[in-house]
């Protein structure tokens, strides 16, 4: 029979099985999954797909937009092929016995080991498609890849054994006889009809597989949705055409209610698109005046943002994906950044940008490790009249926590709130009330990053060019959309490489991007410029000797067709300069580093905690806004309790941040903090914060006055980019504290660290944070200024920082000291970039079969986008006097020990975890293990419970040499026994 006859109800067998429930005996037909899988990838090319994926796919294909919508939807259809053999039939008794007596009889031998519904997908489609007439000549050859894209729809691309597994002799002895076969070629013809694919592509390239088969696993993730096929499966009987008819009609729907069509954003002035400025500044002008041009004549390209701290690179990059995304066929914006703090920040903006746009509804995606935990993307808030009283939180005195509020007072949230830090819970949105964080399918961890917009750390976006599961998924959802790259520059050689792989991934599949840094060396942003436009084509050796260094400030855009860098216009740049310009002042004062100890130890002068209690004295006596920057935790810790022994004011006025609090307490600290130094927050009389370097890049606050622990230069510009970061907009206003009087330098004071010799010497606990070289670069540099370096930002920023991280830094030569120490620091630099280098996937132009994309097994979780030992979870939790655990030390939340959790007790339960490097808690006792019900759930399964007598303040417990104390006012407390 033919396919047209095969179409008809009773045409063809369908008692071959996709899905079976045991409990009532309802089986769905394979046939009909099939059909639904490529009928949901269908309406995935039409409403999903940007234009400019489209046309990679087609060009990759050789083939028209029609027949390559219609060849992925074949290739998406028979993703489920595999199950077509006696191994996975056999699965289901029930199911077993309902097939016909032909293949029941061409069975054979049931081999005993379970079936690889992927392996065996990839090995029969490789069968049927040669039948089609596709070549199999080769890795590359358009058989052997596209077989390759069904099996790699489950995940992982696999390698294809022509002569082995995919064999036809192979294939007979393993999955059925004759009838076995006939049936999947009919299954597979009556799909190819249906789907109308009967062009053979003469040619698949690397980026087309890879976005079909990212096409397909969203697709078979869609359909294979119980309520999607349990529905179906009691709809009356109908034949293969009728029923691909209405799987087209509910595929429309499933896509729809995943939120996955993509929206064009009306047209706005710029006012009312950043309602919080007057207009644009001159770069932003200037970018708006002259890409649309550019991109108008030479399409896609790579630009780089190099501006001060707190001139409007956000919102220039806002506008330059809006720019891009008309010109080049995209649709929405990726925005990635460097933590998770940063990047809770960059959704809020993006979110409010998208909701200026006043569409319906477009989903704004929150994507890193504790999106869940965040209490604004998971459409919860805390009310306004709980927290002040006030109608407008804009007029409240604190956005969420009152002056004299400590940790020690704040309640815990209760379970399904996140609660303030006034005691109030958090409660759901109002009804009606329009919200950017979507609700279903796009919650999914590795399916956030496919809505049009949104924010997530780095890594999300790195795992595309690691050998993870799905990284398909990731390359599918990056692709179509512009990416951002927020502090381009804040990587380590480790992830920079990574970085520079996936700049090269994402200019071979044609996707704009645009890097933003205030501190980028001009090497750096060669080798990123390069890299994307390697990907893109243009000749490696042209590449290497072409300068792609924006002037400072100032932008940059290359284009992929011809490699050729675009700058901003002088005059422009000139005039944004002297607009952009404020001074800053940076003395290095020598001091003596020694641990706090006991609480009551008599600080000599010139000890570090010394220097720093008499530096912000002004602010303790005459009021103003202040930020202590600390190189440790423990040092955060030490400093705000060496500061609270002689503190004048109200005991709320000294706030403590660092990243071992409780998720919900740093969540609500971090965010207060940012409203209460906003440019639109209620501004305290008198405020010092010690911090580490949670607030140096990203986040719009200002503070009057900054003392910081020696960093390298460029994390020193970064954190005094909050140092009087409005002093342009606030002049004159009267938001400064009275000792801000007229001609007042903005005075970053950095904390030199010396030994016995007299010489920097850098603490063993800062060298984790930054490589020493770096550090005792930066003292040189200062010393070189005689202790005291008067500049203007952002005018004189690129040369201090090409002094010390460029290429060619004098500092690097000057004394037999910073020798050696530049040839550790290289020495480390290659070790890590080795490293990475071993774990990437390569690139597109050196993949011959696709399974060198997955040649390592490696998940989600064992991916390393940065250097260094996966942290774990600690719990920190409290022994009640009837011994049970509990959350709090009241009691009153005790710890869930059952196996079924809802979403909403795993939520809050994370919520009291606390991060730490896993040597710390690498020696657990029984006692500090989960409760044995929490063993199956991913994300309660690893975490470590610290333990304590509700009683008890000051217990402390070990763990090997490590001992750990949840401290109510600092946070998690660690020291090490000797």
């Amino acid at each position: 029979m033919g396919a047209v006859e095969d179409a008809r109800f009773g045409g063809i067998d369908l008692g071959v099985w996709a899905e079976f429930e045991a409990a009532t005996w309802t089986s769905y037909p394979l046939l009909f999954r099939m059909l639904d899988d490529a009928a949901v990838a269908a309406v995935l090319w039409d409403r999903f797909l940007s234009s400019s994926q489209r046309a990679v796919i087609a060009e990759g294909l050789g083939l028209g937009m029609e027949q390559s919508r219609s060849l992925t939807a074949l290739l998406a259809g028979l993703r489920e092929l595999g199950k077509l053999v006696p191994g996975f039939q056999r699965r289901e008794r029930g199911a077993w016995e309902r097939l016909g007596e032909d293949l029941l009889a061409g069975a054979g031998r049931i081999s005993q080991v379970p079936v690889e519904v992927d392996r065996s997908s990839m090995h029969v489609a490789f069968s049927v498609l040669s039948a089609f007439g596709f070549s199999a000549r080769g890795n590359s050859s358009p058989a052997v890849r596209c077989a390759q894209v069904v099996g790699g729809m489950g995940g992982r691309f696999l390698q294809v054994d022509v002569d082995g597994g995919a064999a036809a002799r192979r294939i007979a002895a393993t999955a059925g006889g004759p009838a076995w076969r006939e049936l999947r070629a009919r299954y597979a013809a009556l799909v190819r009809y249906l789907t109308s694919a009967v062009t053979v592509p003469e040619r698949v390239s690397v980026q087309a597989a890879v976005l079909m088969t990212g096409v397909g696993i969203v697709a078979g993730r869609m359909s294979g949705q119980r309520s999607h096929w349990l529905e179906a499966a009691h709809m009356p009987a109908f034949g293969a055409a009728e029923h691909f008819a209405g799987a087209r009609f509910r595929a429309v729907e499933v896509v729809g209610e995943a939120e996955l069509e993509r929206v064009d954003l009306e047209p706005v002035p710029f006012t009312t698109a950043h309602p919080h400025l007057k207009g644009p500044n001159d770069l932003q002008a200037s970018l708006m005046a002259q890409m649309p041009g550019l991109v108008g004549e030479y399409g896609v390209g790579i630009t780089v943002i190099a501006d001060g701290t707190g001139s409007g690179k956000s919102v220039g990059a806002l506008e330059v994906g809006r720019i891009c995304n008309g010109g080049c066929g995209t649709a929405g914006l990726a925005w990635l950044m460097p933590t998770t703090a940063t990047t809770d920040a960059a959704w809020e903006t993006l979110e409010a940008y998208v909701r200026a746009r006043r569409p319906e509804r477009v989903p704004v995606t929150l994507v890193h490790n504790h999106s869940r935990l965040s209490a604004a993307y998971t459409g919860t808030r805390i009310p306004t009249e709980a927290v002040s009283g006030h109608d407008d939180p804009a007029d409240a005195p604190t956005a969420l926590m009152p002056y004299g509020t400590r940790l020690a007072d704040i309640p815990a949230p209760a379970e399904g709130g996140s609660a303030g830090l006034d005691g109030g819970a958090w409660e759901p949105s109002e009804a009606g009330e329009w919200a950017g964080a979507p609700e279903g399918f796009l919650r999914g961890q590795d399916t956030a990053l496919l809505a049009q917009f949104s924010a997530a750390t780095i890594d999300q976006a790195q795992m595309a060019v690691l050998p993870v599961q799905f990284s398909a998924l990731r390359l599918l959802a990056l692709s179509g959309k512009t990416v951002v790259v927020d502090e381009a520059h804040a990587l380590t050689p480790y992830s920079h490489l990574q970085l520079l792989r996936l700049l090269g991934w994402l200019g071979s599949m044609r996707t704009p991007v645009v890097l933003l840094s205030a501190t980028m060396p001009s090497s750096t942003s060669s080798a990123m410029v390069a890299a994307y436009l390697a990907g893109a084509g243009r000749e490696p050796g042209r590449l290497a000797a072409a300068d792609y260094a924006p002037a400072f400030p100032g932008w940059l855009f290359a284009d992929a067709a011809t490699g050729t860098a675009h700058r901003m216009e002088a005059t422009a740049r000139i005039r944004h300069c002297r607009a952009q310009s404020r001074p800053l002042r940076v003395t290095m004062r020598a001091v003596t580093y020694r641990r706090l100890g006991d609480v009551s130890r008599e600080v000599e002068p010139g000890e570090r905690l010394a220097v720093i209690g008499q530096t912000i004295g002004q602010v303790a006596r005459e009021g103003g806004c202040a930020m202590v920057g600390c190189a440790t935790v423990a040092d955060s810790q030490d400093t705000y309790r060496y500061l609270q022994r002689s503190w004048p004011g109200d005991p709320g006025e000294l706030v403590l941040l660092h990243a071992r609090f409780p998720g919900w307490v740093r969540e609500q600290r971090t965010g207060w903090v940012r409203r209460a130094l906003g440019p639109a927050g209620h501004r305290p009389d008198r405020l010092v914060v010690v911090t580490t370097s949670m607030l140096d890049t990203s986040l719009d606050i200002d503070v009057d006055m900054m003392v910081s622990d020696l960093a390298s230069i460029a994390r020193l510009l970064q954190r005094a980019g909050r140092l009087a970061r409005f002093y342009l907009s606030w002049q004159n206003t009267g938001r400064r504290p009275p000792w801000w009087r007229p001609g007042h330098l903005p005075h970053l004071t950095v904390l030199q660290p010396l030994g016995a010799a007299g010489a920097t010497a850098v603490p063993a606990e800062w060298r984790t944070v930054e490589p020493a070289f770096l550090l005792h670069a930066t003292a040189a540099l200062l010393q070189a200024k005689n202790y005291d370096l008067q500049l203007n930002v952002p005018a004189d920023v690129q040369d201090l920082v090409e002094q010390v991280h460029g290429e060619h830094s004098p500092f690097a030569s000057e004394t037999a000291n910073l020798r050696r120490l530049l040839a550790g620091h290289l020495e480390r630099t290659m070790a890590e970039e080795h490293l990475s280098d071993v774990q990437l996937i390569p690139p597109h132009d050196r993949v011959s079969a696709l399974a060198d994309l997955h040649r390592q097994y490696l998940t989600a979780g064992q991916a390393a986008t940065r250097l260094g030992t996966l942290p774990r979870r600690l719990l920190p939790c409290y022994l009640t006097a009837g011994g049970e655990l509990a959350l709090d030390r009241a009691g009153t939340q005790p710890l869930p020990d059952q196996r079924y959790l809802s979403s909403r007790q795993v939520r809050h339960i994370l919520q009291h975890t606390v991060p730490v490097p896993a040597a710390w808690v690498a020696r657990p006792a029984p006692q500090h293990r989960p409760p044995a019900s929490w063993d199956q759930h991913p994300l309660l399964a690893n975490l470590v419970l610290l333990p304590s007598p509700a009683r008890d303040s000051a217990h402390t417990e070990h763990y090997g040499r490590h001992r750990l104390r949840m401290d109510g006012e600092l946070g998690l407390i660690h020291d090490r026994v000797n």
